[in-house]
């Protein structure tokens, strides 16, 4: 009886075991996991049990062995949730009658089944792109289709594909998508219109980059009295284009943001939204959202209106037509943008009185040519004319948090894909501020408003010194990582008790989130959403993704870059150091690569002092610490590994040093 008790106790609590949900993870000897949120440890997952999932992928687990209160927990997975990663660089093998297809991976995946009809043109033992297609119960392999061929050639092309299929990013919209979004009507119905406040006799203009095609956002100015003006900030309306729930919905989901490489975009919706129907381009009317604003010539705010528009863009700025017109107080349009110039220093300045951080961005970008090679590295950094758009984005993302932060569902705040950045984490901050003070920059970390203060105060008398970029990089690592969520903490480098993505819907699927919350508030038919949360953790997973495919790209193409400068020397700054050694990073290209510790055996015997961020040489003293100038040689360059190898160059003060040290 005692034995049968045990046993019915033991499947009543095996029972009572919850499903989760989770990140699978797979190790390189084949054994699995899945990260779950909030557990401790992750749950085991024996290759026995893995249910065709793949690594990365958000998969719901069973658990089948284990107690929370003792120990690790043994599962099996039951549904893959979502795929990372769809597509895959590999070999093709062709036989008489089928084909299969060999991921190149160092996680264990099965071969995919290729039907000759899917072949796409590849022949045996060719280098290939594939796409797994569907992968059925009780089927011992996916099927899958060739995507395209890799030739020799197209060295860098792979490159860049390589690092989106690794980080999950489809390179192809699927058939349905595409089909679709042909179906969307170019014309704009009557009906539509009367629905909207008609700002077509505005004057309208655009502001973006050079090479923009996708212009998600619009200015609207008009004087409406004396020292008042009202301002429109008016955004693509891509919620009305993309009906919920549809292929094309679902598709931006799961990519849910661009990514922006050197030589590509990978664009969240297809070319016929982003870079047409809902592109504002100059000279055609335009369906949008908008926050307008009636504004005193200080910059007090007089009045607020949220909705739909309907607008007639009058002309395409560039940043540097912007930039010219701010220098020089002439142009077209000049009063318009003066003024809002203006205005935008107005809410810079007071943004900055109420506790934002001014982290300053100096953005790398390379020229190449007709074949995507480097050429040529620009830094770019951010101008007045950037500050114009980006205070008027930051002024309509605010508003609109703000407006829906109000609305109250059965007592509770109505769930609202907000944008949040907590306050700096200790752990971090206090080595930081150890660092900076060593420059003689000193901060007060006795409350929050101080911290950001303080950071303001260095950013501001760093600037044009060696260390500038060193600490401005190291500062923004002390910072917590913006996220989405619907659990709303305030914007803390911002200043912003609430704040969202609004403004960028042709790029990023939170503002499309946001749109329709807003739309069902605005309409005084607000419903909470239930998947929103985890709509919040998936969008900032894949900006995470989307910044790490970024990176990596930025690497590759320095690297490329670099390469013709084999056996050459520069001027450098130290970037980063490590036990191995330390990271030097060009003034001129703003290249970094690595000066190993044995590349420095000749000179001394070099320690790492994790206190100091330095390498010290045991016999001659010589230190390495973050923002020190040095001199270096190029000595590799590899590719694959998107690495650089400089070797310090023993300059003339050193040299001496040297010398009087050997004489003692």
């Amino acid at each position: 009886m005692g034995r049968k008790n045990n046993r019915k106790k033991r499947k009543e609590y095996k029972r009572e075991l919850p499903l989760y949900k989770g990140v699978f993870e797979i190790t390189r000897s084949g054994m699995g996991f899945v990260v779950v949120k909030d557990l401790e440890k992750d749950i085991i997952i024996r290759p026995n049990d893995f249910n065709r999932a793949f690594h990365g992928d958000f998969v719901r687990v069973e658990v089948t062995k284990g107690d929370l209160r003792i120990g690790r927990l043994q599962g099996r997975i039951i549904q893959v949730i979502e795929r990372k990663q769809k597509e895959f660089v590999g070999q093709i093998e062709v036989n008489r009658d089928f084909a299969f297809f060999l991921p190149a991976t160092d996680k264990p995946l099965p071969d995919f089944f290729v039907s000759l009809h899917d072949l796409n043109g590849a022949k045996d033992g060719q280098k290939v792109i594939a796409r797994i297609v569907s992968w059925e119960e009780g089927d011992k392999r996916p099927k899958g289709e060739v995507l395209e061929v890799i030739t020799a050639d197209k060295e860098g092309d792979l490159a860049m594909k390589e690092i989106l299929i690794q980080q999950g990013f489809s390179l192809q919209f699927p058939e349905e998508v595409v089909e679709e979004t042909l179906r969307i009507p170019e014309l704009i119905q009557q009906e539509e219109l009367t629905r909207r406040r008609d700002m077509r006799e505005t004057l309208t203009f655009t502001i973006d980059p050079e090479d923009a095609k996708d212009f998600d956002d619009a200015i609207s100015f008009a004087k409406i009295g004396k020292g008042l003006w009202e301002v429109g900030v008016h955004i693509a309306d891509v919620s009305h284009y993309i009906q919920q729930d549809s292929a094309l919905d679902i598709e931006a989901y799961q990519r849910a943001t661009s990514v922006y490489l050197p030589d590509r975009v990978v664009p969240m919706l297809p070319e016929r939204i982003s870079n047409e129907l809902c592109s504002l381009r100059p000279h055609e009317d335009k369906l949008t959202y908008a926050c307008v604003f009636q504004i005193s010539e200080n910059g007090e705010i007089k009045d607020r209106w949220i909705g739909r528009t309907v607008i007639h863009s009058n002309h395409r700025f560039t940043y540097e037509d912007v930039q010219s017109i701010i220098e020089t107080g002439t142009g077209l349009y000049d009063k318009e943008i003066l003024s809002l110039h203006q205005l935008a220093k107005n809410f810079r300045e007071k943004r900055m009185k109420a506790g934002a951080i001014n982290f300053s961005s100096q953005e790398v970008r390379f020229k190449l040519d007709e074949k995507g090679s480097p050429i040529g590295i620009v830094i770019k950094e951010s101008k007045e004319s950037h500050q114009l758009i980006e205070e008027f984005m930051l002024l309509a993302n605010r508003t609109v948090a703000e407006k829906v932060s109000k609305v109250m569902v059965g007592g509770k705040p109505i769930p609202f894909p907000y944008r949040i950045h907590d306050q700096p984490d200790e752990e971090k901050l206090i080595p930081f501020v150890e660092f900076a003070r060593k420059y003689g920059y000193h901060f007060e970390t006795k409350t929050p408003e101080a911290i950001a203060r303080s950071f303001n105060e260095m950013l501001v008398k760093v600037k044009g010194f060696p260390e500038q970029r060193v600490l401005e990089q190291m500062g923004i690592r002390t910072m917590a990582k913006a996220v989405y969520t619907t659990k709303n903490i305030g914007h803390y480098g911002l200043g912003f008790e609430h704040y969202c993505h609004f403004t960028s819907p042709i790029r990023r699927y939170p503002d499309v989130l946001v749109h329709r919350v807003l739309t069902a508030v605005l309409k005084g038919d607000p419903k909470p959403d239930k998947k929103l949360e985890q709509q919040c953790i998936h969008s900032s997973e894949r900006e995470r993704a989307a910044m790490e495919s970024e990176r990596a790209a930025n690497k590759y193409k320095q690297v490329e870059y670099m390469k013709q400068f084999l056996g050459e020397e520069f001027q450098a700054v130290v970037s980063g150091v490590a036990s191995f050694g330390f990271w030097a990073e060009t003034i001129d290209h703003k290249c970094e690569g690595l000066v190993s510790c044995t590349s420095l055996l000749d000179y001394d015997d070099f320690v790492y002092h994790e206190d100091d961020y330095s390498l010290v040489g045991r016999r001659s003293h010589r230190a390495f610490r973050i923002g020190d100038s040095v001199k270096i040689k190029v000595i590799a360059a590899n590719l694959t590994k998107r690495q650089l190898d400089y070797e310090w160059i023993l300059d003339v003060q050193d040299a001496e040093l040297t010398t009087k040290r050997k004489k003692k």
